[in-house]
């Protein structure tokens, strides 16, 4: 459950840099990599127009190249810097979606 709990940790943060460069106008922005690693300090650019898209799925990460965990996630897009991962783990799947800040608490 700690991978659950560290990529949703940077997922909230990732929310905020999100939340403030639209309050800007700006296309994208440096997000942090959402990997399972909490001393990870990598960043990955990401328009903000792809980073709703990988948003709509409670269970999407945004992670640098190379950073994935594959007992617990794949890979489901590669784009120019960052990657697209979604956890196939179901346990983890049910943590990361009820972490989710974007899902009403029930």
């Amino acid at each position: 459950m700690r991978i659950a709990r560290v990529e949703s940790l940077f997922r909230d943060v990732n929310e905020r840099i999100a939340e403030s460069a639209g309050g800007f106008g700006l296309s994208g922005a440096e997000f942090i990599c959402e990997c399972a690693d909490p001393t990870c300090t990598e960043r990955v650019t990401v328009g903000l127009a792809d980073y709703e898209r990988v948003r709509r799925d409670g269970t999407q990460f945004l992670l640098a190249p190379g950073h994935e965990a594959t007992t617990v996630e794949r890979v489901i897009a590669r784009r120019g810097g960052y990657q697209v991962v979604r956890k196939v783990q179901e346990t983890i799947a049910a943590v990361v979606r009820r972490l989710d800040p974007r899902t009403d608490p029930v």
